[in-house]
């Protein structure tokens, strides 16, 4: 497998491939594109076609992970069985799907639906590796926006360095795809990012008017749901909730993003 170009149906994908959350361009139904930080491959779908990853590059379709000696060789394998691919964690570390979804080496084989799917592998010192799938339907694009979605915006919003970092981490809980995600707290943004070593006088309140800032940009442009008077008391994190729906629904925030924390 040293030579992937020479492998039928197989195409590769570089490493600055644009995230697959933003979709892919027209082509064959069950096509399967999967993607890391270090690159990816697409694959036609043909029966019993087998795609690897892990982080003995060599071995595998899709290297992620290469110097995390807690992520396996051969971490994962998707292989096309009748009208699905389908996903087996052949590592040592479970594997986190969307839902909170964990697969673990001892389960079945998933199904990998249509669409985008991200797939965490958790490392050493809090990293995240993330190998991101694709599996194009019948009309080879992404699904069309629902109806009532008129607020959702054709090009992600502008955000400053600061303000995306602030973000991202923020959201770090739904970028993961966890099943009822909440933002996390002031306190811990401001700790996270001083622990990462970020430039700037990282402290709660500042995070909490870089927010701010946003949410009152947004809404000004006329995303709902963004100010008080709109939500109603008590607020609890329903603001930042709203502010992180827009963000994720434009894609102006999407999982890669996470990489920023120290996650791949």
């Amino acid at each position: 497998m040293t030579d992937l170009s020479q492998v039928e149906g197989l195409e590769p994908l570089p490493p600055d491939h644009a995230s697959l959350a933003f979709g892919v361009a027209d082509t064959t139904p069950g096509t399967l594109y999967a993607l890391s930080v270090s690159g990816g491959v697409r694959f036609r779908p043909k029966e019993e076609r087998i795609v690897l990853f892990g982080r003995n590059r060599p071995e595998v379709h899709v290297c992620v992970g290469e110097d995390d000696r807690r992520v396996s060789r051969s971490h994962g394998r998707l292989a096309r069985r009748g009208d699905h691919w389908w996903l087996t964690n052949t590592g040592h570390l479970p594997l986190q799907l969307p839902g909170s979804r964990t697969l673990f080496p001892e389960d079945e084989p998933f199904p990998v639906q249509t669409g985008y799917t991200p797939v965490f592998i958790s490392g050493t010192a809090r990293r995240r590796h993330l190998v991101e799938l694709y599996v194009s339907g019948d009309d080879g694009r992404l699904p069309p926006p629902a109806p009532d979605a008129a607020t959702l915006k054709d090009r992600p919003w502008r955000l400053d360095a600061d303000e995306r970092l602030a973000l991202v981490c923020l959201a770090q809980r739904y970028l993961l795809h966890e099943a009822y995600p909440q933002p996390v707290s002031w306190k811990q943004v401001a700790a996270e990012l001083t622990e990462l070593g970020f430039e700037g006088n990282w402290r709660p309140k500042r995070v909490e008017h870089l927010v701010a800032k946003v949410r009152q940009r947004l809404s000004g442009a006329g995303v709902p749901g963004l100010t008080r008077e709109e939500v109603g008391e008590p607020v609890g994190n329903m603001l930042n909730h709203n502010l992180i729906t827009e963000l994720l629904h434009t894609r102006t925030l999407v999982p890669p993003d996470l990489r920023v924390l120290g996650d791949d």
